[in-house]
C-alpha cells in the first residue's frame, strides 16, 4: 500500500527532515508550496497505479513454493516464459 508520505519521499528526498501525510518538516524552513503540493498529488497517484501493477503481478507469480512446485514440474523455461507472459500482461 502507497502512502502519501512514499511521494513526499520520492520527489524530495533529503530535502525535508520529517514528513507525515499531512506536514513536510523543510530542511530550509519553507512552508509546503501550492506547486509542491500538486507535484505530491501527481506521484502519489502514479506511485498508487504502480502499486496496483505490482500486486496484481505479485498474485498472478503465486507463493515462492507454488513458483518451485511449477518449476519442478514444468521446467526453468516454462517458468520464465510463464514469468514473462505475467510481466507483458501487467505492464509497470
Amino acid at each position: 500500500m502507497v502512502h502519501k508520505v512514499d511521494a513526499i519521499r520520492s520527489l524530495f528526498k533529503g530535502q525535508y527532515n520529517k514528513a507525515t501525510e499531512d506536514k513536510i518538516d523543510w530542511k530550509d524552513g519553507h512552508t509546503t508550496t501550492d506547486e509542491e503540493n500538486s507535484q505530491i498529488d501527481a506521484e502519489f497517484i502514479r506511485l498508487q497505479s504502480e502499486d496496483v501493477v505490482i500486486q496484481k503481478r505479485i498474485k498472478e507469480y503465486g507463493t515462492a513454493k507454488e513458483q518451485l512446485e511449477y518449476i519442478v514440474e514444468n521446467g526453468v523455461d516454462a517458468f520464465v516464459t510463464k514469468q514473462n507472459q505475467i510481466k507483458l500482461e501487467n505492464p509497470k
